[in-house]
């Protein structure tokens, strides 16, 4: 099989994976309502998009780089759910000096 015919099944797949991927995350959101599986559902729909993007669109030269900034997009909100996620938890937990002054 061809190069030029593998490729665009290969991204294909790779669309579909990712289109699965957020829906699973979608739905462990669903069941325990922690934000950080929207981010990533969110980020893995963006990449699905992205490869079935590249699958239908023929690109050039290496500096058409438009469809990249969905994959750049992608990743900022799997880095944005997982400081979210380190930020609320460090909100949540008490310090050692609350602690001591409830007591």
């Amino acid at each position: 099989m061809k190069t030029a015919t593998l490729n665009p099944v290969l991204l294909g797949a790779l669309a579909m994976a990712s289109g699965v991927s957020g829906l699973f995350f979608l739905r462990f959101w669903r069941t325990s309502r922690e934000r950080l599986f929207v981010f990533f559902a969110l980020a893995f729909w963006l990449l699905g998009l992205n490869w079935l993007s590249l699958a239908l669109v023929r690109l050039e030269r290496e500096s058409q780089h438009e469809i990249y900034l969905l994959r750049l997009v992608a990743f900022g909100l799997i880095i944005v759910g997982v400081v979210d996620k380190n930020r609320r938890a460090r909100l949540a937990a008490p310090t050692t000096d609350q602690e001591a002054s409830l007591s």
